[in-house]
């Protein structure tokens, strides 16, 4: 199902996720048993289109994958899964891969190769007018730097509002800042850009630097401030957490599919929830990430 809400450009990365489960996650030097390996579609580019083409959206991938059978796969999956893929190039060399550590709590390790993903350092022919297209560009840092800056000048030159998911989390340059319009750190990354560890107080020093921000709480909900209102807080629907791996991501994805079609940032926070946990409570990425039937089925049950 489709919106009638504006597309949604995503310029990130998309990478192949090796995932292991294991009871625990090996200490330094240590060696345990895992029960299951998986390889899984992800990167948080990708999963994030993902997200938000199953949440109803039009979204266009913007990125790039290397010429092996990870790339043709991450590229299968996002078509299966309604995303564009057009403006997702295909260069020599391997794909960007994501090895994971899943424990039995659903907490997870992470160690990106980035490969392809590597190479996304300009915009392509085309990518500036898809960007222009959109209502909104979504952006993480698993790209180079050039390449977000690029993207986000581009939106910011043609009015279209930018969502930075500042992750993973690295010094970011005053300018990419300033050319965001909402920025969704969960409750590490806004600790680490602010060196506080109350959100409240980390989402309002964000605010001198950016108008809007949403900060991800994990299993204690979400936080949103802007200029000049009053924050809005969130809980979590509560359910049993079997991976968390691209919780986060399917929030955004789903967030921006529901402030594009002009829902309260309330709501939009709300259903938001709803689609991420769903997501927890199924292994993997991408195979995680809830269809708008099922999210709108669980946020209507819910209240």
């Amino acid at each position: 199902m489709t919106s009638t809400a504006p597309p949604l450009a995503i310029l990130g990365s998309a990478n192949m996720d090796l995932v292991a489960y294991v009871p625990r996650a090996p200490r330094m030097g240590e060696t345990v048993t895992g029960r299951t390996f998986r390889t899984i579609p992800g990167g948080k580019g990708a999963n994030q289109a993902i997200a938000a083409a199953r949440a109803g959206g039009d979204v266009t991938m913007i990125g790039a994958v290397g010429d092996d059978l990870f790339g043709s796969e991450i590229r299968a999956t996002l078509t299966e899964a309604g995303v564009g893929t057009t403006a997702l190039r295909t260069v020599p060399g391997a794909t960007g891969t994501a090895h994971i550590v899943v424990d039995d709590n659903g907490g997870n390790t992470i160690v990106v190769v980035p490969g392809a993903n590597d190479t996304v350092t300009f915009l392509a022919e085309g990518d500036e007018a898809r960007i222009a297209a959109a209502g909104a560009l979504l952006l993480q840092l698993e790209l180079p730097m050039e390449g977000v800056l690029a993207g986000a000048r581009a939106a910011r030159s043609h009015g279209v509002r930018t969502v930075l998911t500042p992750a993973p989390t690295q010094p970011m340059p005053t300018e990419l800042l300033q050319l965001t319009d909402l920025l969704v750190p969960n409750e590490h990354e806004a600790r680490a850009l602010t060196g506080t560890e109350d959100p409240y107080e980390a989402a309002r020093l964000l605010l001198d630097q950016v108008p809007e921000v949403v900060v991800t709480l994990g299993a204690k909900g979400s936080l949103y401030a802007a200029r000049g209102a009053e924050p809005v807080t969130m809980p979590a629907f509560p359910v049993r957490a079997v991976d968390t791996t691209a919780a986060g991501d399917t929030f955004v994805g789903a967030l921006a599919v529901a402030c594009g079609q002009g829902r309260s940032m309330a709501d939009a926070m709300a259903w938001a929830s709803a689609a991420s946990a769903l997501s927890v409570q199924c292994a993997g990425a991408s195979s995680s990430m809830p269809t708008r039937t099922r999210i709108d089925a669980f946020h209507k049950e819910a209240q």
